[in-house]
C-alpha cells in the first residue's frame, strides 16, 4: 500500500508522513492510486454535505468549497495560477512560458483566473448540491483520474525531479484498467450524470492536452494542476447546466 500513501501525501494536506524518499518505481505506481485519492476526497465532501444539511445554502456551499480547497492544500490552484501567468506572458514562446512558470510570484492574470474558477465552482456547486449530491463524489475522482491519464499519454518536459520519475515508472497497462474502473465507478455512483461527467471530462482533457502539446510539447507539474482545476470546473458547470 506504499504507493497509495505516497499519492495521498502528495495530493492532500492530510498529515501523512513517509519515512524517507520513496524509490522511483514506487513513485510511478503511486499514480495508479490518484483516482482513489479523488474518491476519498469525494466521500469526505459528500459526508460533510450531509452534516451541513439545514444550514443556509450559501454558507453550506462556501464551507464545502473551502474544505475542497483545503483537502489538496491548494496545490492544483497554485499550478493553475502559474500556468495562467505563463500562458499570457509567454507570448506563444515555449522557453519563455516554462521560465515564467518557475516564478513563484503571481500576476494579475493569475489572480483573475483563480477568482473566476472558484466563483464558477461555487455557483455550480450551489446549483447541484441539493439535487445531485453524488457529483461531490465523482468530480474529485474524475479530476485525479485525469492526472493519471495525462502522465500516461503526454511527455513530461522538465527533465529530472518528481514529475519525471512519475512519468518514467508509471505502469501504463495497469493505468488503462484503473481509468476504465474510474469511469465505471462514476456511472455507478451518479447514473446518467456520471455518464455526462465522464464525456465532458474526456472532451476537456483532449482539448487541454492539445493546448499543452502545441505550446510546450508536453506537460509540467503546473499544467497538470491547471488541467485538474479546469476540468473539475468544466464538469461542474456542465452538470449544472444540463
Amino acid at each position: 500500500m506504499l504507493p497509495f500513501w505516497i499519492a495521498l501525501q502528495f495530493l492532500s494536506s492530510l498529515p501523512i508522513r513517509l519515512p524517507g524518499m520513496p524509490a522511483p518505481q514506487e513513485l510511478g505506481r503511486s499514480l495508479l492510486f490518484y483516482p482513489l485519492v479523488g474518491l476519498l476526497f469525494g466521500a469526505i465532501l459528500w459526508a460533510l454535505n450531509w452534516v451541513l444539511l439545514g444550514t443556509p445554502l450559501l454558507l453550506h456551499t462556501a464551507l464545502l468549497l473551502t474544505v475542497w480547497v483545503l483537502l489538496s492544500g491548494a496545490l492544483h490552484l497554485d499550478g493553475l495560477a502559474d500556468s495562467a501567468d505563463a500562458w499570457l506572458g509567454g507570448f506563444g514562446d515555449r522557453e519563455r512560458t516554462l521560465t515564467i512558470m518557475k516564478d513563484p510570484r503571481s500576476g494579475p492574470i493569475a489572480v483573475v483566473t483563480l477568482v473566476l474558477v472558484l466563483l464558477l465552482k461555487f455557483a455550480a456547486m450551489l446549483a447541484l448540491i441539493e439535487q445531485q449530491a453524488a457529483t461531490l463524489i465523482i468530480v474529485p475522482l474524475i479530476g485525479r483520474a485525469a492526472l493519471l491519464g495525462l502522465f500516461m499519454t503526454t511527455p513530461y518536459v522538465r527533465p529530472g525531479g518528481l514529475g519525471q520519475a512519475l512519468a518514467d515508472h508509471l505502469p501504463r497497462s495497469t493505468g488503462k484498467h484503473v481509468l476504465a474502473v474510474s469511469a465505471l465507478a462514476c456511472v455507478l455512483i451518479a447514473g446518467f450524470s456520471g455518464v455526462l461527467a465522464v464525456v465532458l471530462a474526456v472532451l476537456v482533457f483532449v482539448w487541454l492536452r492539445q493546448v499543452m502539446l502545441r505550446r510546450l510539447g508536453g506537460t509540467t507539474g503546473d499544467t497538470a494542476g491547471a488541467m485538474l482545476e479546469l476540468l473539475e470546473v468544466a464538469v461542474l458547470v456542465g452538470l449544472a447546466l444540463a
